[in-house]
């Protein structure tokens, strides 16, 4: 389906001018479309959600003829994903900005838009098939957030790690026809131009005609036009994992892109787990001619030896074997081995994702984590803040870009000063607070650190933050009346000295 998208994308380039025969180095747009990078999408996306025809799908022969069946999955990439996006952000993460009036107006519109929740589905959703896009628009006076996962978004250029031109395509079907909407975000000189079109789509393989946008989108313009804007209207966020299966591309890959044949040999050996109580269940042999009714004589009634209905017992002609001989062929079954195969696979599997070994088991029963309290040494800690340093860059890109349309749609200005944002994320696992208090303290007392940096430590500020609590601090410790310092015992303590 995306390679089809994108060649039919890529034929609109050509007609709106986009990609053309390059005359001179300087005319060339970097448009370096990987048709092939978004099947890797579609099959992270498939993994993702539990089914990959590819793997899931098995044909195999009996004595009856071929058979299908869907393999058991235990959907690693869905606790995978899960696990990493709640250690990094959660409802204990802090979004500090330096400036008051600034923090509590991107404060307001984050909690309009749930944005604690929706930002951590969509970090899940990330991790799984390699990033995501927020897109800041404004709808009936109020400033929203729009967010697009990996497999509905396009970059068409970029310089360095800043994406600055993209189109996000969205299929629809109405009324049994498919529709194809085209958002594009391009620059013309210094103008950014945000365009909408739609295609009806009757051919398949062809994008289709171009159909009037107001008959699917009242509410948006066929074209914007904006002279102020000095980054683009939108904010890439990608794991912080080198894209080795395409070094050009500007995109992420999934967190599990490197480890597909672990996940593949994980499923196969939970399917085989699951299987080895069905194939090994309880069998007894039993001469066909016990299962053959036989009358009783006194009240003519039938009667079986065996009940024909219990699956348990099988029929079997023992030709020239003791016709009154009834065998136990039940299988042992290899629980243990099964379990042990499993979590062998899971150690494998963490290790290439960024997880400490034993990050994860496996009971018989589902998959266990083991999370919740790690070292700041361990595999798994460093992971998290690999990632939460590309989490906070692109946080403080998304402040950035609200600020452009809210003084586009004259919602609120830019502040005079500079300002700054930086994220408190929740480091619970590694240590609790009072543990870090108690470090910082010991810290300041013995000289090695500062009380501004104790602070900021603590309590996640930024430096100008910091500052105004020491202030505070400072302005409380003047005006300690006499029964306050009685109250901390100073005048006591002094008495006894003397």
């Amino acid at each position: 389906m995306f390679k089809n998208m994108l060649a039919r994308i890529r034929q609109v380039m050509y007609r709106m001018g986009l990609i053309k025969g390059i005359k001179k180095l300087a005319d060339h747009k970097d448009i370096q479309i990987n048709e092939d990078f978004y099947k890797y999408i579609s099959n992270w996306k498939a993994l993702y959600r539990g089914y990959f025809s590819e793997w899931h799908d098995i044909s195999y022969t009996t004595i009856a003829g071929p058979k299908k069946r869907r393999m058991a999955s235990l959907n690693m990439p869905k606790v995978v994903s899960q696990e990493l996006a709640t250690l990094i952000f959660n409802e204990r993460c802090e979004i500090n900005i330096s400036e008051q009036k600034l923090a509590d107006e991107i404060h307001s519109i984050f909690k309009k838009n749930n944005f604690v929740k929706k930002f951590q589905d969509y970090l899940e959703f990330k991790f799984a098939m390699g990033g995501m896009v927020i897109k800041p628009y404004v709808e009936n006076g109020q400033l929203k957030l729009s967010y697009v996962t990996a497999d509905c978004f396009i970059p068409i250029s970029w310089d360095h790690n800043l994406i600055r031109e993209a189109v996000f395509p969205n299929e629809f079907t109405k009324k049994g026809t498919k529709y194809t909407h085209l958002e594009w975000h391009l620059w013309e000189g210094d103008t950014y131009l945000i365009r909408n079109e739609v295609y009806e789509n009757n051919a398949g393989e062809e994008l289709g005609v171009k159909v009037p946008l107001k008959q699917f989108f009242p509410s948006l313009y066929e074209e914007i036009r904006i002279s102020n804007y000095k980054r683009p209207g939108f904010v890439y966020f990608k794991p912080n994992t080198a894209n080795n299966l395409d070094t050009a591309s500007p995109l992420g890959i999934s967190i599990f892109a490197n480890s597909l044949d672990t996940l593949h040999s994980l499923d196969i050996a939970f399917d085989s787990y699951q299987r080895e109580f069905k194939l090994g269940r309880k069998r007894i042999l039993v001469p066909a001619s016990a299962i053959n009714t036989v009358i009783d004589p006194n009240t003519g009634q039938m009667h079986r030896y065996f009940d024909a209905e219990d699956e348990v017992y099988q029929a079997l002609s023992f030709g020239d074997m003791d016709a009154n001989k009834i065998a136990d062929i039940s299988a042992t079954l290899r629980v243990d081995e099964h379990i042990a195969a499993i979590n062998s696979l899971l150690n494998v599997m963490a290790m290439q994702i960024g997880f400490s070994a034993g990050s994860f088991t496996f009971d018989g029963q589902g998959v266990k984590t083991a999370t919740e309290v790690v070292s700041e040494n361990s595999k798994t800690f460093r992971t998290k803040q690999s990632h939460e340093n590309l989490i906070e860059a692109g946080i403080q890109e998304l402040v950035e870009c609200i600020i452009q349309v809210a003084e586009l749609y004259k919602l609120f200005s830019r502040p005079a000063a500079d300002y700054e944002v930086t994220v408190a994320f929740d480091d619970s696992i590694a240590e609790d607070q009072a543990a870090e208090i108690n470090t910082q303290v010991q810290l300041v007392t013995n000289k090695l650190t500062t009380r501004k940096k104790a602070i900021m430590k603590i309590h996640g500020f930024s430096e100008e933050e910091a500052e105004v609590m020491m202030k505070e601090i400072g302005e409380e410790n003047k005006t300690m009346t006499p029964e306050m310092v009685d109250f901390f015992g100073i005048n006591k303590q002094k008495q006894e000295t003397n």
